[in-house]
C-alpha cells in the first residue's frame, strides 16, 4: 500500500517507519552530486511536498562505512543524517535523539557522493519518535504542538508496545502519521500503514 492513499478512521494515526536517511543543503548536494545536478524523486511520501530522492551518498564515521543512504527531498537550510542506534554504533559516533532541525551538540560525519564529498561538523541524529497533525487532527485528538504523549502500537498483537514521550508536531503543512525508526517499528511488529491509537 503507498502510503499516500492511507485512509485513517477516527482514532486510528497511521504509522510511517523511516529508515537511515538524508537531507541535504543545496551547496552540500552540489558538492556531492555537480554544480548542475538536481534531486531526482524516486517516490513521494506522505508528507506534502516531500519525496524520497534517487540520490544516494556513502557516510563515513570513526568507526565504519554505510553506503547508499537515500536523500530525502526538498533541499533542507542544513544538512541532516537520520540514522539508527544500530547505524551510530557502526559509524561510531553518538548521536543524540533529536526533533528534526535541532542540531546543536551533534556529531558530523564525511559523505561521499559521485562528484566530492563534505565533511559535517554537526548534523547526526536519531530522530525522535513523533506524530505530524494537521489542524483539524490535533484538535480531534485534543493535543498540541510540543506536547508529548503514550501510543500505543500494535495492538492486539503478540508484540503490543507502548511508546512513551512521543513528540506531536502540529501545522497546516502536515498530514496525519506517526514516525518510527526501523528498530522502533521492529520491537512492536509493525509496518507502513499500521494503526497507532493514543494511549
Amino acid at each position: 500500500m503507498n502510503v499516500n492513499d492511507i485512509k485513517t478512521n477516527p482514532g486510528q494515526i497511521p504509522l510511517g517507519i523511516s529508515n537511515r536517511h538524508i537531507h541535504l543543503s543545496a551547496a552540500d548536494f552540489k558538492t556531492l552530486f555537480g554544480a548542475d545536478a538536481e534531486p531526482t524523486m524516486h517516490k513521494p511520501v506522505k508528507q506534502p511536498g516531500q519525496f524520497a530522492c534517487k540520490e544516494l551518498v556513502t557516510v563515513e564515521g570513526p568507526k565504519g562505512v554505510i553506503k547508499d543512504i537515500r536523500m530525502l527531498g526538498p533541499y533542507r537550510g542544513t544538512t541532516q543524517l537520520e540514522v539508527s542506534a544500530a547505524d551510530a554504533r557502526k559509524l561510531g559516533v553518538e548521536p543524540p535523539i533529536r526533533d528534526s532541525g535541532k542540531l546543536e551538540g551533534t556529531p558530523g560525519v564525511k559523505i561521499t557522493g559521485p562528484k566530492g564529498s563534505v565533511t559535517l561538523t554537526k548534523g547526526v541524529i536519531i530522530a525522535k519518535r513523533h506524530i505530524h497533525f494537521s489542524d483539524k487532527d490535533a484538535a480531534a485528538f485534543g493535543v498540541k504542538d510540543g506536547q508529548e504523549v503514550c501510543v500505543v502500537c500494535g495492538r492486539g498483537s503478540e508484540r503490543e508496545a507502548l511508546f512513551g514521550r512521543v513528540l506531536c508536531r502540529v501545522s497546516d503543512k502536515f498530514l496525519l502519521e506517526m514516525h518510527l525508526d526501523i528498530e522502533e517499528a521492529n520491537a512492536a511488529c509493525v509496518k507502513n500503514g499500521d494503526a497507532a491509537y493514543l494511549a
